[in-house]
């Protein structure tokens, strides 16, 4: 209830009143852009695969029919581009920039494409990272996009947060490998976005096993997971498993993502296609 003779100015004031609401950070979108759906791609700990992951459901996507974005929020290690074999700058018009398109149609932008030498540092203070990825939201033109994936880097610190804030960030997916010290960083992550109110889509676990190619066994290298019994305590979808499988490595290092096909994302790409749309 608020106080008498309040001024309604929140920002000044030192009574805690249940008129107080808290400040609204989020940013508007490019006027030409038109983007249903906006999705984080996050993890808790760096090394989990979150950017093959993206890649994944971003190719998997496109295979179906979807118009498919890349937000690349992971401004000082950026991999997207690499991955589908983009080197090209990013051009702009008087009206804003415009995103780099791989060959199988998915629009990516990230901090590589407006660098002459790749191989150069991001050597940036947290705000300077943090305005970058709100700039990749508000100065770029997202033409149509039935989804824009945002590939955000490891952890819980400012990027994650400003993604979170200043994006209509309509859900996440959560990456998270075998090792149990993972799956607790996990549980980070999951309280963050509650905290932040963002709904959790689900968790998938990378490196899950290796399958021999003679016998077919599922070989666990890193020991029983435990993301699926992190999710069933939280009350989340547990995703499914993505292998570790040679292959993908080389197609990613050649630049060829686009071009793997598999069923282990399917699960995910249902509920990603269940998240709200955008008005």
């Amino acid at each position: 209830m608020a106080q008498e003779n309040c001024s309604h100015d929140c920002g000044s004031c030192q009574q805690k009143c249940s008129e107080a609401e808290k400040p609204d950070f989020r940013v508007v979108a490019n006027p030409l852009s038109d983007v249903k759906k906006v999705i984080g791609v996050v993890s808790g700990k760096g090394g989990v695969g979150k950017s093959l992951v993206t890649a994944l459901l971003a190719s998997a996507m496109q295979k179906k029919g979807l118009q498919c974005g890349i937000l690349d929020a992971d401004i000082t290690g950026p991999s997207i581009p690499k991955m589908f074999g983009v080197d090209a700058l990013a051009t702009s018009n008087e009206s804003g920039i415009l995103p780099c398109r791989t060959r199988g149609g998915i629009d990516i932008m990230s901090v590589n494409l407006l660098m002459e030498d790749k191989a150069t540092p991001v050597i940036w203070r947290g705000p300077a990272i943090a305005g970058v990825v709100q700039q990749f939201w508000s100065d770029v033109i997202w033409s149509y996009e039935d989804c824009l994936l945002v590939d955000m880097p490891p952890g819980t610190g400012d990027v994650p947060l400003t993604v979170f804030q200043s994006l209509p960030v309509d859900g996440i997916v959560i990456v998270a490998s075998p090792q149990e010290l993972v799956s607790l960083i996990v549980e980070k992550a999951l309280r963050m976005a509650k905290e932040m109110n963002i709904p959790i889509l689900g968790v998938i676990e990378n490196m899950s096993y290796v399958q021999c190619p003679d016998c077919g066994k599922k070989i666990k290298i890193f020991g029983e997971g435990r993301t699926a019994e992190t999710a069933a305590k939280y009350g989340i979808d547990f995703l499914g498993e993505i292998p570790i499988i040679p292959e993908l490595a080389a197609l990613c290092d050649a630049g060829n993502i686009e071009y793997y096909s598999a069923d282990f994302m399917d699960k995910a790409i249902e509920k990603i296609e269940s998240a709200g749309n955008k008005k």
